[in-house]
């Protein structure tokens, strides 16, 4: 694995810093054991960034369920849902074992329990040309929704790699996305997590079983431990669920009381 970090040691602040940074490499090495991924950590107060492993962090994968961020973003901006709270209905598919994807939802609860049919309803009224429009504006990816209206980001031609999530994210907490202040701030609201932690987390997960490079999982957001705050991306060769699990696992050890 290779790790990364924008730090060069010149005085006694930069030693204690380099020694933190070895810290977390052996805390990362750690969580990941036998999984094949990345771990980004992006100090947006000091302007530094920790990278495991570059290579994977600059490749570009299917987004997934990740997605969902920017889509909440474009949709809420465009007018193709009002609010947080808006409903959409359930058709009576069902669509598995999880009950709230089987259920009527509002953006807020299909951003907490992912459920992909809310929003490829909500990426068909925003439809090509706006939605093309706005990926564009924020630079997301390769840009790529040839892959079909309510498909482009399931495995299908959208990509993106964990850095560029990582400038995406950093740029929707600071605010400095091309939406409304309101709108950045509903959705930095909708990825709130209620995970028992030292620090204020907020995430989305992503996973694609049949991706063009394999399974792919993520996990992405923001920390918030006292006066500091953190982006955060992990992707690995699994499901999103587990790179949560390495995602906290790591932050547990490196923010802990």
């Amino acid at each position: 694995m290779t790790f990364a970090y924008t730090i060069q040691v010149r005085t006694t602040e930069d030693v204690k810093e380099t020694q933190d940074i070895n810290k977390i490499e052996v805390e990362v090495e750690e969580s990941f054991n036998d999984y094949n991924g990345t771990f980004i950590l992006r100090d947006i107060k000091r302007e530094e960034t920790f990278v495991y492993n570059e290579e994977i962090a600059n490749e570009r994968y299917t987004p997934a369920s990740s997605f969902k961020i920017a889509n909440s973003l474009i949709g809420l901006q465009v007018g193709a849902v009002e609010n947080e709270y808006e409903i959409k209905y359930w058709d009576g598919i069902d669509r598995g074992e999880i009950e709230k994807w089987n259920e009527d939802n509002t953006l807020g609860s299909a951003m907490r329990y992912s459920v992909v049919w809310y929003y490829q309803d909500m990426a068909r009224d925003i439809g090509e040309e706006q939605m093309q429009e706005w990926l564009s504006k924020i630079s997301y990816g390769n840009e790529d929704i040839s892959g079909g209206i309510d498909q482009f980001w399931l495995g299908s031609s959208l990509a993106i790699s964990p850095m560029e999530q990582v400038e995406f994210l950093e740029k929707l907490y600071k605010e400095d996305l091309p939406f409304d202040n309101n709108i950045m701030r509903t959705v930095k609201r909708m990825m709130a997590q209620e995970d028992d932690t030292p620090y204020v987390l907020y995430g989305k997960t992503g996973s694609s079983p049949d991706g063009p490079d394999g399974q792919v999982g993520w996990y992405v957001g923001f920390v918030e431990n006292g006066d500091d705050s953190y982006v955060f991306v992990t992707n690995i060769d699994d499901t999103g669920l587990n790179a949560k699990d390495i995602t906290l696992d790591i932050l547990n050890k490196h923010f802990k009381q």
